[in-house]
Formats: C-alpha cells, structure tokens, sequence
C-alpha cells in the first residue's frame, strides 16, 4: 500500500471511528499531505522505506523552510512530527510496516535561549587577555590552552576537560573527544590551539602533575581540572579583556559554530564537529568524513 492510500485510509479512520471535527480533520489532511509530498519529494512512496532519519530530516526541514518556503515555528514542526507518527502507528496497525520509526523521534525544543556570542574581534581579545610565551607560568599556558581549545574545536566544557594525555597525543590536525553518552568523534585542531597545547604538555604539565592523574587539564593539586574552575578561567579572562557580554563555556562554543557558518561552512558539517545526535535540533543530514570536515574547518574558521 502506497503512502497516499495509507494517508487516505489514516483520515477515513479518524473520521469514522474517532470522530474528529471537520476543523481538526483539515488540519490533519494539510499536514499528512505535506509529510505525503515531502516523502515523494525524496524518492519514498512506501513508509517501509522510511527511517528515522528520514522522519527526523523532514522536521529539520520544516524547521528551515526548505520544505515549505517559510520555517515553521517549533511547536507547529511538532505538531507536523504528531501527525506523522499518526500515520506511522496506524501503518503498524494496520500491519503495512513493522517498525514504527517515529517512536523514538523527539520534537524540536521550544524557547531555547541562544547564549551571547562574541565576535572574532572580541574572541582574540579573549584568547590574548591570558600570558603566553616565555614569561608565562604553567597556569597561564593551561589557561591559554584550555581557552583555544575550547574556540578551536567547539568541544563541550565536559568534553574538554574530559581529554587524557592519551587523546591529544600525536594529534596529527585531530583530537579525540567525547560527548553525550560517551559516543567518540574525532575534531580538526588548528594551528593556534595545537601551538597552545604543546606548549602546555611540554612545558606547564609536567609541573602541575603531582599526581597520577592521566587527565589532559590538571589543577594546581595535580587533579583533573573541574568544571567550575574551567569556567572561572573564562570569566577570568574575559574581565581583564573587557569583555562586558554574560560569557560562559557555551558561550565559546557557540561562537565557534557561528564563526564557522559566517566563514561558508554548511551547517551539515558545521553540527557534525558540534557532535550533535539529534536531527531535529542540530539538522544533521549526512554522514561527514574527517577529512571533509577538516577541510570545511580550515576555510572557515578564522584560527585554523
């Protein structure tokens, strides 16, 4: 069975047996049709070939406007999502598909608020607010590193103060991060960050390890650097830079992102180096090789 005799079979189902308004059943026919279209847009007329990808592909879509001309707000692409895992459960009643794709699918969050972000002007004030060079003591190349590490990858404050030794050694352009749920990716290094941090694994590290922590960040104790203290480093540095912005780990982080996107680089490959997972929040369309999204990196972003 096609997805329009499916669709068409949902409607006469929620008219009949559930006995939907005429008001409610137009808008269930507009977004079914829409999420109908879309499908056959992509080459799809049977929802056995539909994956989760594709469902999620289709929110981001709607979120963007690429599928509809204008974007939708996100609790009307939530709406849209409702509708089609509707149509996906009646389909597995029915007995036409097996698994219900939809199931597991979130809507896009509403109200989120986007943290300041700084200009490049503003980071390289940041970046240089902290001592480097020979007179800098082993706390100030640890807080230089820490700092272009976190612009320079767009890593998470968990993530980076989650590195060992281990995973920036021989970086070769890379290093090896980990994010939610402890998934691994692996993130282009420029120049900048990767001058930081051999400066402080030669020449500050070594001072701070008074212990046997294996941790890449170290406190003056010799233990893994916290979070907190990471972002009293940031705070830290954006007072004596005069930066008056309401600054935080995040806050590098987006800029990081916007920086690149600013620079050309498409938002697909921009949100894989994020390590986003979710399609309807960080439209991730395909899968992106290191390579390419060194390449991509190393046009865009303005310390590669």
């Amino acid at each position: 069975m096609t997805v329009e005799d499916l669709s068409r079979s949902w409607l006469d189902h929620l008219a009949v047996e559930r006995g939907l308004s005429a008001n409610t059943l137009s808008n269930y026919r507009r977004d079914v049709q829409r999420y109908v279209d879309w499908l056959s847009a992509v080459g799809i007329d049977s929802l056995q070939d539909v994956t989760e990808k594709h469902v999620e592909s289709y929110v981001a879509d709607l979120r963007s406007g690429r599928s509809c001309g204008t974007p939708l707000a996100a609790s009307s692409a939530g709406r849209a999502l409702v509708v089609a895992r509707g149509l996906h459960r009646f389909a597995l009643a029915e007995g036409a598909i097996a698994v219900d794709v939809t199931a597991e699918i979130s809507p896009p969050a509403t109200g989120q608020h986007l943290p300041d972000t700084l200009s490049i002007a503003e980071v390289e004030k940041l970046l240089t607010a902290v001592g480097e060079g020979e007179s800098a003591g082993p706390l100030e190349i640890r807080d230089r590193a820490l700092l272009e590490l976190l612009y320079g990858t767009g890593a998470r404050i968990s993530e980076v103060i989650g590195l060992t030794v281990d995973d920036v050694a021989e970086m070769d352009g890379y290093i090896r991060v980990r994010g939610k749920g402890n998934k691994e990716r692996i993130v282009p290094v420029g120049g900048a960050a990767t001058e930081a941090l051999e400066a402080y694994v030669v020449r500050a590290r070594p001072v701070l390890a008074t212990g046997a922590s294996h941790a890449l960040f170290l406190n003056t104790r010799g233990n893994t650097l916290s979070r907190q203290s990471a972002w009293a480093v940031i705070k830290s540095a954006a007072q004596r830079a005069g930066i008056s912005k309401d600054i935080s780990p995040h806050t590098l982080r987006h800029s990081y992102a916007t920086h690149l996107l600013e620079g050309g680089a498409d938002v697909r490959s921009v949100q894989e180096l994020l390590g986003h997972s979710s399609v309807t929040t960080t439209q991730i369309y395909t899968h992106v090789t290191a390579d390419n999204l060194r390449s991509v990196w190393r046009e865009s972003h303005p310390r590669a």
